[in-house]
């Protein structure tokens, strides 16, 4: 189907699922329920799921394939959302044209920055892609004022020109994104007994970009291209001493990339129109290495988990007070609830970090794979057990 293998198309279907029932998903307890509090079916952090997701998808094709590890990716991502903004500013609201500029210009500044860092490899690499982001970071927090508006971020404005649509609705506001007159933010709100479920029609724009941007990687992870990539990453030395440039495959991998980041921001800036020096911060750029990490470096379907994981962590899990642990642990003794209180209380809230990194590095000590090595594992135990069950005592299998 598609061009792809059983294997391939069965993540597809995967990814496809986890993407379109997201709202039931990420919804399983009733609104009621003190257990609520781990309900992530609203619209804005489904967008930052899937966002993210593609983020990590391209960051995979440049980390996963040919090992060479980026720490400047947010930089794209920062200019995808600026192109996106001024796209908004000067064009209309429509979502459309913001993306594809977004993608464009990521790509061009990918190929400027990729061209002289990729010159350099290991951490020499890495070091140069670190210092492009600092240094469009502070471009865009001082020197471009008049271009991203310095530390207030870029923002709409009633003053903007907006030739092919409209500066201000009929109630003198600022208009919204859409796509053809279907707002981005509208929300169908569903109620099924005691559980609420939201669908949003910018959520929905943004999952099929995702499952749009998880297809091409696929193609990508299949191709000739992709096998080069591969053997860059095993031993690029060796391509060299066969007279073989690998360069120009490097080259395309960190553009395609970059282009992927890009998206990401023009996604960022379609769902919310605004734009920040923030998003260039090299800690951008390293959330995206843990996402892919922790979702397991060159798999498919890894740094969707590990995007997945993480902003789950970084929205709920940091939500978690100590009203709510009191809460939960009313049934206790007064002595012994403050006493479970305050042993969990450095690893949630503004703690949750703490967690996130014991997390992390439980993953890399037992999982090196990440999540995805996780996941075979515990299929592949499931697999023995079933075998295993299946072989009936007095009864033996012929030799193969």
């Amino acid at each position: 189907m598609f061009g792809l293998d059983k294997k391939d198309t069965s993540k597809l279907i995967i990814v496809a699922c986890l993407a379109l029932l997201a709202p039931f998903i990420l919804n399983p307890f009733p609104t009621d329920s003190a257990l609520a509090q781990f309900n992530a079916g609203y619209p804005d952090l489904m967008q930052r799921f899937v966002i993210f997701g593609i983020f990590a998808i391209g960051f995979n094709i440049l980390f996963g394939l040919t090992g060479y590890l980026s720490f400047g990716h947010a930089a794209f991502l920062g200019v995808g959302s600026y192109s996106a903004v001024w796209m908004f500013k000067l064009i209309g609201m429509n979502v459309i044209p913001a993306i594809v500029l977004s993608v464009i210009v990521a790509g061009l500044f990918a190929l400027l920055i990729g061209f002289v860092s990729l010159r350099r490899s290991g951490i020499y690499f890495s070091i140069l892609t670190l210092a492009f982001a600092q240094m469009s970071f502070n471009l865009a927090y001082s020197v471009l004022t008049p271009i991203t508006n310095g530390e207030t971020g870029l923002q709409l404005t009633l003053e903007d020109p907006r030739i092919l649509g409209v500066s201000a609705t009929a109630d003198g506001s600022i208009p919204v994104t859409n796509l053809f007159g279907l707002e981005m933010r509208s929300t169908f709100e569903m109620a099924v007994g005691p559980w609420a479920f939201q669908f949003n029609a910018g959520y929905y724009l943004c999952a099929l970009i995702m499952l749009a941007a998880f297809y091409l990687s696929i193609r990508i992870f299949r191709s000739p291209f992709g096998m080069m990539l591969r053997a860059v990453k095993s031993n690029q030395q060796r391509m060299n001493y066969t007279g073989l440039n690998t360069r120009p495959y490097t080259l395309a991998a960190f553009v395609i990339s970059g282009m992927y980041a890009g998206l990401a921001g023009g996604l960022m800036a379609s769902m919310d129109p605004l734009a920040g020096a923030e998003r260039m911060q090299w800690t951008a750029s390293g959330e995206v290495v843990l996402m892919t990490i922790l979702g397991g470096a060159g798999t498919l379907i890894g740094p969707v988990l590990g995007a997945g994981f993480i902003k789950y962590f970084e929205n709920i899990f940091s939500k978690i007070n100590d009203n709510v642990l009191h809460t939960w642990f009313s049934f206790l003794p007064d002595g012994m609830e403050d006493a479970v209180v305050f042993i969990i209380h450095p690893f949630i809230g503004k703690g949750w970090h703490l967690t996130l990194g014991i997390l992390f590095m439980l993953v890399v000590i037992f999982l090196p794979g990440g999540l995805v090595e996780g996941g075979q594992r515990i299929k592949g135990w499931l697999s023995r057990r079933k075998a295993k069950g299946s072989n009936a005592p007095g009864e033996t299998n012929p030799a193969e």
